[in-house]
């Protein structure tokens, strides 16, 4: 293409993203640019775009993005001779747009960076640039961006493809070798007459960006005035942000105490000094903001001398103290880290100053005041009551970490004493009765089960507490937290469960789902105490159950399946009788129903189910032998779901939640569940048939894997008649529709097949059904969903890699019909199946997916060796020349070659990675398009 056409043909595809087109000519556009970057041709077409004054901006933001591109990954393509004139094009271009836009300006300065360190023919790359823009005024800020980002892209940009050795080398030539003269020049510029704010702000980026590499030190700035400028620029407006973070940066830098206790010296009089400004500044949150980051930097890092010269350092921490009570509640967490740390540290020794005692009490009441809800928590609007509710949250944190150096009864005491102060005061709002109760609960996970100072007291004021929801709320979670607590002091318990009960009755959602939850963790934590109160519990649902969302009953019976499971097992499987056949009740209602049930009824046994359902989660089984009560349970169990079935598995959640609890069911009845198996596998199979919905092959595949090695003939010839009819039906449904259309069947039957392949190979391998299978699998190969790919991929390594494909002189009997099926399929279907393979392989599959692969393409190989290499090229040339170059594909296919040809078949595994290597070098260079590209 010639040039004029090059830069017509660009200048066409950019203009397409100023029209607004439709999606589809976008990614066109994209996709031609992004090749055009590819090219030769793009250097030269770039540099005329780039310095013509009649290119329109956008095209010269996309040369210079091209410049920037190209010399992080297509520097081969420039004759090592030429590297220099490159070097010169892009100084001259950086000269040309000193004055703007930013946009160009970095992307020049980061394709000369990428360009300095690997030309290794241009001496000093640093020095070249001080001496060709650090003498105008007018060029200083272009050479400070370059400062700037040199550093950042030598230790970010991983995809330059330069050795560890040759980066060492060259980083030194780049960063340390001129670390002495930046710092020289940035001292000069800072103080220059007539010096912009803007310049200085450029300075102050460029120091933090040296010193985050390591180039420069807090101790080479100490001998500079850099230092007193840091701190002095935070009583400039125009500067404050940008020395916030130098300063924080100085001080991080300086972690290594021992090492830097000369500058450290210089440092914190400069902080401690800034504490008044929090007086001064009260009315300013950004400002507070900025002082905060600095003081939470010098408490965390120097947090070993606050402990070993507390009273010199200690005002650090009052300021953090001030920041923590600051009213605006987006800056207090930047001071929770420090709060945690110092905790941990004081935590390790063996005494502490009073003065840490006394900062955690005034934090432990800094943070309660906050958790208080505004007079009128009405005023929060959706997004800012999620805010604070997940604030309260990180705050019950910070409480934590008062409790670990105060010690928990104290904080629980001490927050005591506000809700009982609060309790005798007239009229007394709620929130200064919630906000200590929300504390309790938080610092409830550092309760020691065992005190008996704090918690009784805790527990005797909460029937005095009042009606309120919110504070009702409160308390039920904090029942809810203390169940180790009750589980030591079980005389709580009676009290506790009218207390519960009550809240079920409360009118206010909140307070039901809080209930819910404090029955369930009581129940789990104290189930051996509660087996006197199951009948109560029974009679609980009985009389409240209609009236209790889905939500609370799950909870509801949860809590009663842990009490359930603690019963000694006679006990437990009547209790779990009596429960079950109530509820199975409510689904043989809705299935004997002679007319068609309505949706609220359908949602009644849906519910029903589900409340089963997590009843066996918790109480798993009872082991192989059932106790008398369970004995006919399966068979009357059975009945009613197949009835259920029958009626309303065509209904999507009906055979979903059916087929969840029958999978429990399975695992709970174990052998006993053999005599309905035959039926099970046929009614799947025919609900299969007529519904399509893949919960029913998931069902079947899930009893293959618990019953796959039991011999009977009658059971194996029903794995065989569901795995055929099945497997006809998949094939008949992607005959009527896309693999995508139909991805869950697609899963459930591979995880059958791998299933049958596991536990049934004989039903397996000779079916007239298994080319089906393999191809059906393979289609699955084509879908994005990262589930359904793993699932056919495990199923067909586990058939290309059988041991019955091994020589062996004496094969076990069944082997060779197994290995003459897997070569009659692989023969017909090896072709499209490499090509899924490294289609998926240079295209979405995931990363894990690659031993898959590499083992499959190894046994081709060494099985399969002529068919392969002959499957190959046509494979190849349809993959995505974008995604996988033609040099890749050339590699690959001699790399295959050559491991056949030299039977070194474990080399196929190099040929893999290589090409798996080189597309995903593409893709990277191809993320997010050249019109998208940051800087």
């Amino acid at each position: 293409m010639a040039a004029t056409e090059s830069i017509q043909a660009v200048l066409s595809a950019l203009d397409v993203f100023s029209q607004a087109p439709d999606k589809a000519a976008l990614s066109s556009a994209n996709t031609w640019l992004q090749d055009f970057q590819h090219s030769s041709e793009a250097w030269s077409t770039c540099n005329i775009l780039l310095l013509s004054p009649e290119a329109p901006l956008a095209a010269k933001l996309f040369a210079a993005q091209t410049f920037r591109t190209k010399v992080t990954y297509d520097l081969n393509q420039v004759d090592p001779a030429n590297l220099l004139s490159l070097r010169d094009t892009l100084v001259t271009a950086l000269e040309r747009y000193h004055t703007g836009p930013r946009t160009i300006i970095v992307q020049l300065c980061l394709a000369i960076s990428g360009l300095a360190l690997q030309a290794t023919a241009w001496d000093n790359p640093v020095e070249d640039l001080l001496n060709s823009f650090g003498g105008n005024p007018a060029t200083v800020p272009a050479l400070l961006q370059f400062l700037t980002i040199l550093p950042e892209e030598l230790n970010s940009n991983m995809r330059v493809p330069i050795t560890d050795e040759e980066y060492e080398r060259r980083a030194y030539v780049l960063l340390t070798a001129n670390a002495e003269r930046v710092v020289e020049l940035l001292s000069i510029y800072l103080q220059a007459q007539g010096v912009t704010f803007a310049v200085q702000t450029q300075v102050f980026q460029c120091l933090s960006s040296w010193l985050a590499a390591g180039e420069i030190t807090a101790a080479q700035l100490a001998q500079t005035p850099l230092l007193s400028y840091a701190f002095d620029a935070l009583a400039s407006e125009d500067l404050f942000d940008t020395a916030v973070i130098l300063v924080c940066d100085i001080i991080h830098e300086t972690q290594e105490i021992d090492d830097n206790m000369p500058v450290i010296e210089l440092i914190v009089p400069r902080v401690i000094a800034l504490k008044s400004k929090l007086t001064e500044f009260k009315d300013d949150p950004e400002k507070i903001r900025g002082y905060a980051k600095i003081f939470t930097e010098a408490g965390e890092v120097y947090r070993s001398l606050l402990l070993h010269h507390t009273e010199s350092f200690f005002p650090i921490v009052e300021a953090i103290g001030e920041c923590s009570a600051y009213h605006d509640l987006d800056i207090v967490p930047l001071t929770f880290h420090f709060w945690m740390r110092l905790a941990q540290a004081i935590g390790k020794k063996p005494s502490v100053s009073p003065l840490f005692h006394d900062a955690y009490k005034a934090l432990m009441g800094v943070m309660i005041r906050h958790l208080h809800f505004p007079a009128d928590d009405s005023s929060l609007t959706g997004q800012e009551a999620d805010n604070f509710r997940h604030f309260r949250h990180v705050m019950g944190d910070t409480l934590k970490d008062c409790c670990y150096v105060l010690d928990t009864d104290v904080c629980l005491l001490a927050t005591y004493d506000l809700i009982t102060d609060a309790l005798s005061r007239p009229n007394v709002s709620w929130q200064e009765i919630e906000a200590p109760l929300f504390s309790l609960r938080s610092m409830g996970a550092e309760v020691d089960p065992a005190d008996d100072k704090a918690v009784p007291k805790i527990m005797d004021l909460i029937p005095s507490l009042p009606s309120h929801p919110k504070v009702r709320y409160a308390a039920l979670l904090i029942m809810a937290r203390y169940t180790e607590w009750v589980n030591k002091h079980p005389s709580y318990i009676p009290f506790q469960l009218q207390y519960i009960s009550a809240g079920f009755e409360d009118s206010d959602s909140e307070v039901i789902a809080a209930a819910g939850q404090a029955l369930k963790y009581l129940c789990s934590d104290c189930k051996r105490h509660l087996v006197d109160f199951l009948p109560q519990l029974h009679t609980f649902l009985g009389t409240m159950g209609s009236k209790l969302t889905q939500d609370d009953k799950i909870q509801v019976y949860e809590a009663i399946a842990h009490v359930i499971s603690a019963m000694p097992m006679e006990q437990a499987a009547q209790s779990l009788r009596t429960f079950a056949l109530d509820i199975l009740a409510q689904v043989h209602a809705v299935a004997a129903k002679p007319t068609p049930a309505t949706k609220a009824e359908l949602r009644v046994a849906a519910d029903a189910l589900e409340n089963l359902e997590v009843m066996l989660v918790v109480i798993e089984g009872f082991g192989e032998e059932l106790p008398a009560a369970c004995q006919g349970t399966c068979q009357e169990a059975w009945s009613v779901l197949e009835q259920f079935l029958l009626k309303y598995g065509g209904d999507y959640l009906m055979c979903e939640r059916t087929t969840r609890l029958m999978r429990l069911g399975i695992n709970f009845f174990s052998n006993a569940a053999l005599p309905i198996l035959p039926t099970l596998f046929s009614r799947m199979t025919e609900r299969f048939e007529t519904t399509g919905h893949s919960s029913y092959i998931w069902i079947a595949g899930k009893c293959v894997g618990r019953f796959g090695n039991e011999a009977d003939p009658t059971l194996r010839a029903s794995f065989r008649d569901a795995y055929e009819r099945i497997s006809a039906k998949v094939l008949q449904l992607l005959h009527d529709r896309s693999p995508g259309q139909i991805p869950d069947v697609l899963e459930d039957y591979s995880q059958m097949l791998l299933q049958i392949f596991n536990f049934a190979p004989d039903v397996l391998f000779p079916s007239p059904a298994f080319p089906s299978a393999i191809r059906a699998a393979i289609t699955s190969l084509t879908l994005v969903q990262a589930d359904v790919v793993f699932a056919a991929l495990e199923f067909l390594h586990g058939v290309v890699t059988h041991d019955s494909l091994l020589p062996s002189s004496s094969p076990p009997p069944k082997f060779p019909t197994y290995a003459a099926a897997i070569r009659s399929v692989i023969e017909k279907d090896g072709l499209e199946l490499s090509g899924y393979l490294l289609s998926g392989l240079t295209g979405d599959f995931p990363e894990e997916t690659a031993p898959f692969i590499v083992d499959i393409f190894r046994s081709l190989a060494t099985l399969w060796s002529s068919q392969l290499l002959a499957w190959l090229p046509t494979i190849l040339q349809q993959l995505n020349g974008i995604v996988v170059p033609d040099q890749a594909k050339s590699a690959f296919l001699a790399d295959v070659t050559r491991a056949i040809n030299t039977a070194q078949f474990d080399k196929v595994k190099y040929a893999i990675h290589g090409l798996d290597r080189a597309s995903r070098k593409a893709k990277d260079r191809r993320r997010g398009g050249p019109m998208s590209e940051g800087s």
